[in-house]
């Protein structure tokens, strides 16, 4: 991958001066993912935060991208 994981929120914004592909969109769901857990959050508290937010996607897509934050937490150790 060639962007690392990002580790802190700051870190996830920052992503945002780079052209957006596939290798970034996995390294951002990553870092959710990643600091979701250090605060002790649980996977239905971020699928129900992404669900939720219907500022950017509808809600077809959000149900498609609280899949893959599922996924990456079932698969990132």
């Amino acid at each position: 991958m060639d962007y690392p994981i990002p580790t802190s929120s700051q870190e996830i914004v920052n992503l945002r001066q780079q052209p957006v592909d596939e290798e970034l969109i996995a390294a951002a769901i990553a870092g959710v993912v990643g600091i979701a857990r250090s605060q002790g959050r649980s996977l239905e508290d971020l699928t129900a935060e992404v669900l939720a937010d219907e500022g950017i996607l509808d809600r077809d897509m959000r149900l498609w991208l609280s899949d893959i934050v599922a996924q990456a937490w079932n698969s990132l150790p």
